[in-house]
């Protein structure tokens, strides 16, 4: 062996020695793709629509009270304290009140009183009431 066959810094043969050994070849194995994923979807059967209510309700639904407040309203001149409306919407609505109307929301509040204030809302929303003072019921004024 010649010196030329020994590695200068760290007297190894370059045969065996890591300085005289050129790096291997580094080869780009390229990353393996990711089979794509085909869904098949069925076609769904369109929705049946919704039979109409066939369960009783338990209790009188807002849109009952709606056309009551306003006749009680007019009656009283446009504006009426809520406790009077209250006392005059009852009596009205006695005999289509039914039990669970009577009982109380988890709040502590009559259920047919808290329909009731559904309904004013809803009569807000539409124009026909305005929210006025507190405590007050009142029609809105038309032009």
């Amino acid at each position: 062996m010649s010196a030329e066959d020994y590695c200068e810094l760290c007297d190894l043969p370059k045969s065996t020695c890591i300085h005289g050994q050129p790096p291997p070849p580094v080869v780009a194995t390229p990353a393996p793709r990711a089979t794509p994923v085909v869904r098949r979807t069925t076609p769904r059967a369109a929705a049946p629509a919704k039979p109409a209510r066939s369960v009783p309700r338990k209790w009188t639904p807002p849109e009952a009270f709606q056309a009551e407040i306003l006749a009680v309203l007019h009656e009283a001149g446009g504006v009426l304290e809520q406790d009077e409306l209250y006392v005059e919407l009852e009596a009205r609505m006695e005999e289509r009140l039914k039990d669970a109307d009577r009982e109380k929301t988890p709040e502590g509040e009559l259920r047919w009183r808290l329909a009731a204030r559904k309904a004013r809302q809803a009569l807000i929303t539409q124009g026909v009431m305005t929210k006025g003072a507190p405590g007050v019921w009142a029609l809105a004024e038309r032009a």
